[in-house]
Order: structure tokens, then C-alpha cells, then sequence
């Protein structure tokens, strides 16, 4: 005989069991797509103008992934937009010398290697705060990608390089999509089904606790680091190989987008939580909105404002997650 007690929970109770700040970039998402699909349904639903949207989201959605692994462990990098451009520098260098597409690609992802092991090394030994460390990076990065070319672009002409890094297509689909898709797949399995995205998870709920269960903290926030600058690194690659040229000013306005797009997506800024596939939709987000913006017709200033009010919106949720656990 059944109780008033075993009845089914009605629709309200379930509705009020779930934890919808999980779900908001999806939610967003679709809103703003129909937002801007009925307002500006001339232009916003062609085919072009929807390849455009995931063609520009791809680098943000690269380094939005690497930038999860860092804030995952309850650190911050702030040096992903100067990496972008020192590294593409470095490889139209490169290939201005050797004409070789691969050690072009090799130089700029050797600069992004060179950087986040500088940045985990002054963070774990000399034991500075991350947001002071990268801080200071991201000057002396951004100086030295000047000095490298005295301010002067550099063409990048080798066809093999732009094919792969920029214009290149498989399946009829651009290359740029295919290295978002597989950064997603890579950072999704590393830190879904891979010790080393558990141990990353740990060091950012308790770091104390990690300690005393083995885990090498310090090797962890290396890696992350590293894997952070890297990611920034093949950013610029394809900012290179798509721009046909580099020049000191790549990556300058991406590290707003970026911090957007993981945070919108459900990365906590305290650490212990990270979500990749959740990165790829608030890259895709952040890419439709300064798409949709465009064809309303607002500045570059206006479409700022608009990326730091969702910061702060995003900000506010994941500070409202970290009081409610």
C-alpha cells in the first residue's frame, strides 16, 4: 500500500533539485542563438556567416581549454595573449629563414613550452602568486614579441604552413574547426579519464590533502602551466597560418574572451572544477555574440563592454557555486 510519502516528487520539486548553474552556458547559448537569429535573420543564419562563427571561435576555444587545466588547480594565467604573439613571430621567423613549415611550427610551440615552464617555475619554487607571476610574463613577452621585429609584420608565405595553420580544409570542413575539435577531445580526455586531470581536480579542491596523498603538486602545476602556454602557442600558429602573417598585436584582446569562455563554461575560478566541453560552448558563445554584435552594428568598445558584463555575471555564479558547496 503506497504512502503519501512514497509518491513521485511533482514536477516543481523536481525542478527544484537541479543545480541549474551547470547548465547556464547551455541555456545562454540558445538564447542568444535565437536572440540573434530573429533580429538579424538575414545574415546570421547563413551558412558563411555560421562557419565564420566556429572558424573565429577555434583559437579561443584551444586556449580556453588550456586555460581550464590552470584554473582547475585554483591558479590563473593572465600570459596568453602575449605567447600568441611571440609565438607566431617566432615561427614566421623561422620559416622567413629555413622555408620549413615544421620548424616554424616547432619554434612557436617551443616558445610556449619555454614560457609556462618559466611561469610553474617562479610559481612553485620561488613560490610567487600565479596572477603576479603571469603578470609580469605577460609584459616581458609582449616586449620581447616587439623587439623581435622591431614592430614590423612578417608574411608567412610557405603554402604547406598556411594550409595546415590557416586555410586548409578536410572533408569539407576547415582545419581550424578540426584542431578545436581535437584540442576538445584531447583536454576532455586528459582530464575526464586520465589520472593527471584527477590529480589536477585535487590540487585545486585541496592542495594540502593532495600533498599528504602523493600527489607532486609542483610537478601538476608545471604541467598545467606548460599546457597552458602551448595551447596559446598553437593559437598563434593558426592566427599566423590564417592571417598569412604575424605581427605583435595577435592575441592582444584575447585574454578577456578567453577567461570568459572558461569561466562561462563552468570552470570555477577556486579551483577543483573544469569542464572542456563546457569551454567549447562558451568559446562558441563569446564567438556568436561578437558575431551577433557585429551585424547589429556595434564598436569594438561597445562589444568590450558587452564581454565584461558577462564576466561578471560568470564571476557571480561561480562565486555563488563555491558558497553554496
Amino acid at each position: 500500500m503506497s504512502t503519501i510519502a512514497d509518491a513521485p516528487p511533482s514536477w516543481r520539486g523536481r525542478l527544484k533539485s537541479i543545480n541549474w548553474s551547470s547548465y547556464v552556458v547551455y541555456i545562454g547559448f540558445v538564447l542568444v542563438f535565437l536572440f540573434f537569429a530573429i533580429t538579424q535573420t538575414q545574415y546570421f543564419l547563413s551558412p558563411t556567416n555560421l562557419s565564420n562563427i566556429a572558424i573565429q571561435a577555434a583559437p579561443i576555444t584551444i586556449m580556453a581549454i588550456g586555460l581550464v587545466f590552470v584554473l582547475s588547480t585554483g591558479e590563473i594565467d593572465l600570459s596568453i595573449g602575449s605567447t600568441v604573439a611571440l609565438s607566431a613571430l617566432m615561427a614566421a621567423v623561422i620559416l622567413q629563414a629555413t622555408h620549413q613549415w615544421w620548424l616554424g611550427a616547432l619554434g612557436g610551440l617551443a616558445v610556449g613550452a619555454v614560457v609556462g615552464l618559466v611561469n610553474g617555475i617562479f610559481i612553485t619554487w620561488v613560490r610567487l602568486p600565479s596572477f603576479l607571476v603571469t603578470l609580469a610574463s605577460m609584459g616581458l613577452i609582449a616586449g620581447l614579441a616587439r623587439q623581435l621585429t622591431d614592430l614590423q609584420s612578417i608574411p608567412v608565405t610557405n603554402a604547406t604552413f598556411v594550409w595546415i595553420f590557416g586555410g586548409g580544409t578536410v572533408l569539407g570542413i576547415p582545419l581550424l574547426v578540426w584542431w578545436s575539435a581535437a584540442a576538445v577531445v584531447v583536454g576532455w580526455h586528459l582530464l575526464r579519464q586520465r589520472r593527471y586531470g584527477a590529480h589536477v581536480l585535487a590540487v585545486g579542491n585541496n592542495i594540502s590533502a593532495a600533498r599528504v596523498t602523493g600527489i607532486k603538486v609542483n610537478r601538476i602545476k608545471i604541467m598545467v602551466f606548460m599546457g597552458s602556454a602551448m595551447t596559446a602557442s598553437l593559437a598563434g600558429l593558426l592566427y599566423a597560418g590564417r592571417l598569412h602573417g604575424a605581427r605583435y598585436t595577435l592575441g592582444e584582446s584575447d585574454l578577456m574572451t578567453v577567461i570568459a569562455a572558461a569561466i562561462v563554461g563552468g570552470t570555477s575560478l577556486f579551483g577543483g572544477k573544469g569542464t572542456v566541453v563546457g569551454a567549447l560552448i562558451g568559446s562558441l558563445l563569446m564567438s556568436m555574440i561578437n558575431n551577433g554584435l557585429i551585424l547589429a552594428g556595434l564598436n569594438v568598445s561597445q562589444q568590450m563592454i558587452v564581454r565584461g558584463v558577462i564576466i561578471l555575471i560568470a564571476v557571480s555564479f561561480s562565486l555563488r557555486g563555491k558558497k553554496n558547496s
